[in-house]
């Protein structure tokens, strides 16, 4: 296989192998692989119809703010009095 390379991408492949002291072409080679490695496809869930949560389940979740308030944060109580009262601060400021 060839790929053909822009003038830009080729000086600079040329100027990193240089200064890691390798043939351009191996350092492409090095940063194929470890592009790949870094985002291959795990076969034994391919073709599986997974959600985004099923996707997301590992980087997401929730927390009892009473874990670290006591009787717990309440921030959906009294939300838009606290917005309106908000706006209002903003308002004397002259930041509004």
């Amino acid at each position: 296989m060839q790929i053909t390379l822009t003038a830009d991408i080729e000086n600079d492949l040329t100027h990193y192998a240089k200064h890691q002291g390798i043939r351009p072409e191996m350092l492409a080679l090095n940063v194929l692989r470890e592009w790949f490695a870094a985002h291959s496809i795990d076969e034994s869930s391919a073709g599986e119809d997974e959600s985004l949560a099923d996707y997301l389940a590992d980087h997401i979740g929730v927390i009892s703010s009473s874990e670290y308030v006591p009787g717990g944060a309440q921030m959906s109580k009294d939300c838009g009095k606290k917005f309106a009262e908000g706006m209002l601060k903003k308002r004397q400021k002259g930041k509004l």
